[in-house]
């Protein structure tokens, strides 16, 4: 399985879109779609990137996320329950889905349990975020195949 244009979408309007580095509340150097930048990067990105970079980059980026969703998670999904664990793993790493109370719950096939399970993981370096908040939210939404409120 692989992540929808409507996942794709999520995780870039969550992420949100910059055409220079740039500290996350979590401290990391980014940018463009969330895209780290490591000491392998060097000066690449110092003058920054068009949207259309950041796109390939985020499309590059996810396939690190999807594979984490593919080794933890053992039972089937919906297409909408993938994309939401690919942009919780893309957020928040490989390591935290797998750590994670959120797989435990979706391995056992308690589906109905999963979505309160996403919006426990909010906070990041210390504080409660409103971003992570409203990302969890909207993750956990789209697991649950919740109609978009602003759809109606």
């Amino acid at each position: 399985m692989k992540t929808s244009a409507q996942g794709l979408e999520l995780i870039a309007r969550f992420e949100g879109f910059s055409p220079v580095p740039y500290r996350c509340p979590a401290g990391w150097l980014t940018i463009g779609y969330g895209h780290l930048i490591t000491r392998a990067d060097g000066e690449k990105f110092k003058a920054g990137i068009s949207e259309p970079v950041a796109m390939a980059l985020l499309r590059m980026d996810v396939v690190l996320a999807e594979s984490a969703v593919h080794r933890a998670i053992k039972v089937p999904l919906t297409q909408a329950q993938f994309d939401a664990l690919v942009s919780f793993a893309f957020n928040l790493g490989g390591a935290a889905l797998y750590s994670s109370t959120l797989r435990q719950v979706i391995n056992r096939g308690d589906m109905l349990a999963a979505p309160a399970q996403f919006r426990r993981w909010v906070w990041a370096g210390g504080r409660k975020l409103l971003g992570l908040i409203r990302r969890r939210s909207e993750e956990a939404r789209i697991f649950a195949g919740e109609p978009n409120p602003a759809d109606r």
